[in-house]
């Protein structure tokens, strides 16, 4: 039982065993995360089949979108952007999967958890700078430092980009990590205000109905947020590519 809206963020053991002094229960965290893969291994699945129509289904048109969303934000790559389409294909889809599976009554959503969201933010980060200095060798480090600068310019100006280039994984981690907390816990409160109006034994009951519309209100509005954070996310490690591809 949740006796705080906050509470829903708890990775709970379902089944919990210990064998040789290791922890091997099975999470909340764990059982989401599986069905977000299930969910991309069956998106890839149809990929490699190419077991498309001429006229699509349902199914075939969201691959469809999906792809071309993708597709249209790594043409913002001015170089050599194609070979990253299935590393940004899956990053979409698995933060999408995990955003829509949070939406569902008594789920978890794994993309609420800073854990995780700091974890991909950082690898990210990671594989930009490896990125940079395979393509660049020590150029990459012009990225620093902004073309026509004097010298005393300089002296100001490299430490600012030094500090917003390691700034990034942080606020991309944090992007996804707050709006998605944030959102899910307004839905909980709502919900709760509901509920408690619900059970009230007169006929001011009634008036659980308004949180109610509220709360379908907010369940549109978490799904736009949903599908916007995969798509923020997306945009902006498009851009980071983009700034080690062409050091711009």
């Amino acid at each position: 039982m949740m006796y705080s809206p906050l509470d829903q963020f708890k990775i709970a053991p379902l089944f919990s065993f210990i064998v040789a002094g290791i922890d091997f229960s099975i999470t909340n965290f764990l059982i989401a995360s599986l069905l977000a893969l299930f969910v991309l291994r069956i998106y890839v699945f149809f990929i490699k089949s190419k077991s498309f129509f001429l006229i699509p289904n349902s199914w075939q048109n969201m691959i469809e979108k999906s792809y071309t969303i993708v597709a249209q934000q790594t043409s913002t790559i001015s170089v050599g952007g194609e070979k990253y389409l299935p590393f940004l294909s899956v990053i979409f889809m698995f933060i999408l999967t995990n955003n829509l599976i949070g939406l569902v009554p008594y789920s978890f959503t794994t993309t609420s958890y800073i854990t995780l969201t700091f974890f991909m933010s950082f690898s990210i980060f990671v594989g930009l700078i490896v990125v940079g200095f395979q393509k660049h060798g020590l150029d990459f480090f012009s990225l620093f430092l902004p073309s026509n600068t004097t010298f005393f310019l300089a002296l100001l100006l490299v430490p600012v980009e030094l500090i917003s280039y390691i700034a990034r994984p942080i606020s991309l981690g944090v992007r996804l990590f707050i709006n998605l907390m944030a959102g899910h816990t307004l839905l909980k409160v709502i919900v709760g205000f509901s509920w408690s109006m619900l059970l009230l034994e007169s006929l001011s009951a009634i008036l659980f109905i308004l949180p109610l519309i509220v709360l379908v209100i907010l369940m549109f509005l978490e799904l736009g947020v949903a599908l916007i954070q995969a798509y923020v996310f997306l945009t902006l490690t498009c851009i980071y590519l983009n700034d080690s591809e062409a050091l711009h």
